[in-house]
């Protein structure tokens, strides 16, 4: 499809005011001149009327320009008062009252007391010099009046086509805000709920005035609108919001609409509509695609895609290019005390979205799919297997500045958000799917150990757990532990496990275990002397803590002894 272009001419014509149709010919030619109401002369006119009589306030409904002759007022003040009040209190654009006597002469005494009785009104009362064909000015008015509404209309046409054709074209933010910005002759931003800038048009203004009040808000300071401390006009701001109702995350905002305020508002609010359609359409796409990339790892875990050719075709054309090897990594979010389901959710989709930013950053082919809650895979493309470390930290350091926004300076340490596991690189992707199994295991394994030191970990850097991991279905290891530990869980619960492991992992000092446990020595003698005896060995002797001890971590790993962990 071809670029579509937006047409400027959809621009709608400053509205019809007091002080435009003063300029009309006619009225021109009967000398007016204004007594009042000179700073609402730009007040928009919505109709024109002629009328001579008294209590016509009811007869109408706002925004009219009224022509008289004053023929029921002109003579008192009092009169010429209450007739201006009720015009008033009706809400008139203003009133034109021509005072030529029936000699074609000007009327000064009638002057005198019309302009009396417009003293300190607000209403613009213009009096007119010469006699006015006022059929005339109201057939001009209203052919003003009419072709305004139709250009309105004709541009709320145009408008509307200009930002269908871009959702059409699956344009994105930026080129909304371009286009807008194009129409109005303004600029144009495009910001977050939290006020930071997504994109932005300047309209050939200067890039650092505009983001100045932006800049002060992400610095926490409060910024002063132009010429409120100079006491100069300030600008009329507009905004509209973005996002679909009950979930709005952002505001198109014109910081400076100028004069033509109702049609940049009209303008506004379709370019937001749309900015909501380009970000709804993209989510779309992007969780249809994220959908069928998940299906393709799964394919490839689950050993349906062994031939390398076709795995390779298949991701191709989910968008990842080829590379000599493939390296297989899962990564796992450490989890938040009290989050529910939907926010693990939104952080994972967030945590893949970093990790797939990262990749494009750093020019790194990669496929990432989702595994159980809180998981996902990652099949990362490499030029060579000899930079593997350095190339996975970059990766990965990134992507965690990228999800955490940035918040942590050079050198600074930041919580690792995730644990990451890492199976053996291959040279093609059916060849290094088999490696996410193993680095699901490895996450598994990590997530049970206190200490976590390291960006991402393999099979070797777990250790005896790795291989108990990789044990936790066998029946003999079962039978082993059941074996070692079920007598104690029999007899005193699973509740001393958690004393046991402390005593382990104190090498059987009873000292050191005493002060982890907060027991008293008596205490502990006791607590100890009953697990010796479920156990039926002495933790004296070094080989019995062994074999317990391999039992309790073949436990803590995911093994089960008569049906409970």
């Amino acid at each position: 499809m071809s670029e579509f272009r937006a047409d400027t001419s959809t621009t709608v014509a400053s509205p019809l005011t007091v002080a435009r149709l003063l300029e009309l010919p006619d009225l021109a030619a009967g000398a007016p001149e204004v007594l009042s109401g000179t700073d609402c002369l730009d007040a928009p006119v919505r109709w024109v009327h002629i009328v001579d009589t008294e209590n016509t306030g009811a007869l109408l409904e706002g925004g009219e320009l009224v022509l008289t002759t004053g023929s029921v007022f002109r003579h008192s003040h009092d009169q010429a008062r209450s007739f201006f009040d009720d015009l008033e209190r009706a809400g008139v654009a203003g009133v034109v009252v021509e005072l030529v006597g029936s000699d074609g002469a000007f009327d000064a005494e009638a002057r005198r007391r019309v302009g009396s009785a417009a003293v300190g009104r607000t209403l613009p009362v213009v009096v007119l010099h010469r006699r006015t064909r006022f059929v005339r000015v109201t057939q001009a008015a209203h052919r003003l009046l009419i072709g305004e509404q139709i250009a309105r209309l004709e541009s709320a046409r145009r408008v509307h086509e200009v930002f269908t054709g871009l959702s059409l074209e699956g344009a994105d933010e930026q080129r909304i805000v371009d286009t807008t910005a194009e129409l109005l002759g303004t600029a144009v931003v495009l910001e977050d709920a939290a006020h930071r800038v997504l994109a932005f048009n300047a309209a050939g203004g200067s890039v650092d005035a505009l983001l100045a009040e932006w800049t002060a808000s992400a610095g926490g300071e409060g910024r002063a609108a132009p010429g409120a401390e100079t006491g100069d006009p300030q600008p009329v701001r507009l905004q509209t919001p973005v996002g679909v109702s009950g979930r709005r995350w952002g505001r198109l905002v014109v910081p400076d609409a100028g004069s033509g305020t109702e049609a940049a508002a009209h303008v506004l609010e379709r370019a937001g509509q749309a900015v909501t359609l380009a970000r709804m359409a993209a989510q779309n796409r992007r969780d249809l695609l994220q959908q069928a990339r998940t299906g393709f790892v799964q394919e490839l875990m689950d050993e349906a895609l062994t031939d390398p050719r076709p795995a390779l075709a298949r991701a191709e054309a989910l968008g990842m290019r080829s590379a000599p090897v493939y390296l297989p990594f899962v990564v796992q979010l450490e989890p938040v005390p009290g989050e529910d389901p939907t926010g693990l959710q939104l952080r994972e989709r967030a945590a893949l979205d970093a990790m797939s930013a990262a990749a494009r950053t750093l020019r790194l082919p990669a496929l990432a799919g989702g595994l159980r809650s809180g998981s996902f895979a990652v099949l990362l493309g490499l030029r060579s297997a000899d930079d593997v470390d350095g190339r996975l930290g970059d990766l990965l350091e990134r992507a965690g500045r990228l999800l955490d926004g940035g918040g942590a300076g050079a050198g600074e340490e930041r919580p690792v958000p995730w644990i990451v596991g890492v199976g053996p690189a291959a040279d093609s992707l059916s060849g290094a799917a088999p490696g996410l199994e193993e680095s699901v295991r490895i996450v598994e394994v990590v997530a049970t150990m206190e200490v976590r030191r390291r960006p991402f970990y393999r099979f070797a850097d777990v250790r005896l757990r790795g291989v108990l991991s990789a044990l936790r279905e066998d029946a003999r290891m079962r039978a082993f532990a059941g074996a070692e530990l079920g007598g104690l869980i029999a007899a005193e619960g699973p509740e001393v496990i958690g004393f046991l492991r402390v005593l382990l992992e104190s090498g059987g000092n009873k000292a050191a275990a005493a002060r982890r446990s907060h027991l008293s020595r008596p205490a502990l003698y006791a607590r100890i002397a009953r697990i010796e005896s479920a156990l039926g060995v002495s933790l004296e002797d070094a080989e019995s803590r062994l074999a317990v001890h391999v039992a309790l971590l073949w436990l803590e790993v995911g093994g089960r002894v008569d049906g409970s962990r």
